[in-house]
């Protein structure tokens, strides 16, 4: 690897940490031994991620003359942080439908009524169902019902901003976490949602009709996931009746 570096063979070689600092010269200037990840100069021009040790030279007086570096690659360690980021990020995802996964939309809604409890920061939460779901999947097949699933939530997530979360919840339902809003803005959000996903078809079977059902409600200061999930799924119209609407509860 050593050939590839710029200026490998120079004393003046120049890296940086990952505050942008030389470990190098941060040695020479008070003398302590120290190792940390930094970032060499690739002779294409990127950076490599390499791990170096430091130590001072002294002359006869004591006085310190230079310094002495060991590098090592840490090229495979940066590989493996990487990967275990992937398998993080893809724990947290629906693999279907790329969404956040339940399990991150359930952490996200008590990070937000921490928030909530101890800033006072509002937020609200849309509860989504796809209307006749089964009957999509009777008539025209599983296959059909995914890109349903699929085309449904890439809308739904193009319906909100980008740091409010839309997540699967499970099967044909969706939950959405609207942040720093009231209830006019939650309602039209809501709405929003369901226009949108109305007004979108699949390419390959136009006869699908695909509409949805949406409950809403703000978040309390008393509030428990539990508590504002069954709220907002109370307010959803009922399985039996009049589909295609938004019912916003505002207590």
């Amino acid at each position: 690897m050593s050939r590839d570096l710029r200026g490998a063979r120079s004393p003046a070689f120049r890296h940086e940490d990952r505050l942008g600092l030389c470990p190098l010269a941060d040695t020479m200037a008070d003398g302590k031994v120290r190792s940390s990840d930094v970032y060499l100069q690739h002779k294409d021009g990127h950076r490599v991620h390499v791990f170096v040790r430091v130590a001072p030279i002294h002359d006869e007086r004591g006085a310190i003359v230079g310094g002495i570096e060991v590098f090592t690659d840490n090229t495979p360690a940066a590989e493996a942080l990487e990967r275990f980021a992937e398998l993080e990020r893809l724990a947290f995802l629906d693999p279907l439908t790329g969404l956040a996964n339940r399990q991150f939309a359930e952490i996200t809604l008590n990070a937000r009524l921490e928030e909530l409890q101890r800033y006072g920061w509002r937020f609200g939460v849309i509860f989504i169902d796809i209307d006749n779901f089964k009957d999509i999947n009777d008539r025209h097949g599983h296959d059909a019902g995914d890109e349903v699933l699929k085309m449904v939530a890439k809308t739904l997530q193009n319906s909100v901003r980008a740091f409010d979360v839309v997540s699967r919840w499970g099967g044909e339902e969706y939950v959405a976490v609207v942040a720093h809003v009231e209830g006019d803005e939650l309602a039209a959000t809501a709405n929003r949602c369901r226009a949108l996903v109305e007004q979108s078809s699949l390419p390959a079977a136009r006869s699908i009709r695909v509409t949805i059902s949406l409950g809403a409600t703000l978040a309390r200061q008393d509030d428990t996931m539990v508590s504002l999930i069954k709220r907002a799924d109370a307010s959803h119209v009922p399985k039996q009746g009049r589909r295609q609407e938004c019912r916003y509860n505002g207590h």
